[in-house]
């Protein structure tokens, strides 16, 4: 209450200031904000040409959708979604770090940012750009479309020691779980992105290695693959072979659904971060939710519901808004 009292007898011109000041502050913290249309006065198509960017490299390649995908995520674990995955110059850039091996997508999103720049030069980050391809990617091949906050500006900062706590596919539960919960996700969103995201895409023999040869100190494989399933994964991948690929939905590779969780659940699981759901009460709980076919749809869990909002969850991890970051020329440098 004394403050309100000193309010009363400032000066006109010193409350008038003040006012200004506050209405500058309450603006600068609105626009910090990611938002849903946040293009819609300054590149009213920005959307529209990544979509249609993303939707050209998926019928030219179908597995640019999981590959799309998978570079917002490997963008977010690492100084959040703000494009550092992105960038080539600079001595050691983070795409050089080994929890990045295999990572593409790279030519895509610059092929949609020079559309971009052509269009609306120097509006649309890099870094919204991770994250609208991986929507549109997830989309076009029967995926849930999601609305995606925008409004990220590009990071300054691309060094690949950052990327030591990237999630592994050797790592135990208690490790996935931690590392997830630094991220400010949940177990939930462990499931749903650790491992839903597994529904569509393949992944090297290089990541099998361990897990099928020298999983236990006396070089045995992972007792939790299924004794059926175990010849048939060391068929495709035997000692040596790193390059060859398998689907992680060795079902339903193709298709977005939630069959993935029921060959988790039953052994099936082709590399070792996914076996590990069922590791944990949590995460085992979470799982057999969306595995069960027998309970009824208005008892189940919607895969496809809950993805759409873990995606948009951890499309804000660490996010670099208003004054922060900047708007890249083109994604593989900085300005």
């Amino acid at each position: 209450m004394p403050s309100l009292k000193l309010d009363i007898y400032r000066p006109p011109m010193v409350a008038l200031v003040l006012a200004i000041a506050l209405f500058s502050q309450l603006a600068g913290f609105s626009q910090a904000e990611l938002r849903v249309g946040f293009y819609s006065q300054t590149c009213p198509q920005a959307e529209i040409i990544v979509r249609s960017i993303v939707q050209n490299a998926i019928r030219t390649d179908p597995r640019n959708a999981p590959i799309l995908l998978r570079l917002h995520f490997h963008d977010c674990f690492v100084e959040g979604c703000d494009g550092s995955i992105l960038i080539d110059n600079g001595s050691n850039p983070e795409k050089k770090a080994p929890a990045h091996v295999g990572l593409e997508g790279f030519e895509v999103v610059e092929n949609a940012k020079a559309e971009l720049e052509s269009v609306c030069k120097g509006v649309v980050s890099c870094a919204d750009i991770v994250a609208l391809a991986a929507r549109d990617a997830v989309s076009l091949i029967n995926g849930p479309f999601y609305e995606v906050p925008t409004g990220r500006r590009d990071g300054r900062v691309s060094d690949m020691s950052l990327a030591a706590n990237m999630p592994e596919v050797d790592d135990s539960i208690q490790v996935l779980k931690s590392k997830f919960t630094q991220k400010g996700l949940s177990d939930r969103d462990l499931v749903l992105l650790g491992s839903g995201a597994h529904t569509i895409g393949t992944t090297a023999c290089f990541f099998l290695q361990k897990r099928l040869y020298n999983f236990t100190t006396d070089g045995r494989s992972d007792p939790a693959i299924n004794p059926e399933f175990l010849p048939k994964l060391k068929a495709i991948c035997p000692p040596g072979n790193l390059n060859d690929r398998i689907p992680l939905d060795i079902v339903t590779a193709n298709t977005f659904d939630e069959q993935i969780f029921r060959n988790i659940r039953d052994g099936f699981a082709v590399i070792s971060s996914d076996a590990r759901l069922n590791d944990d009460q949590t995460t085992k709980r979470t799982l057999e939710a969306y595995a069960s076919n027998g309970s009824t749809e208005a008892c189940r869990p919607s895969f496809t519901k809950d993805f759409a909002q873990a995606m948009v969850k951890m499309g804000k991890i660490g996010v670099k808004t208003g004054s922060k970051g900047e708007i890249r020329r083109v994604c593989s440098n900085f300005n």
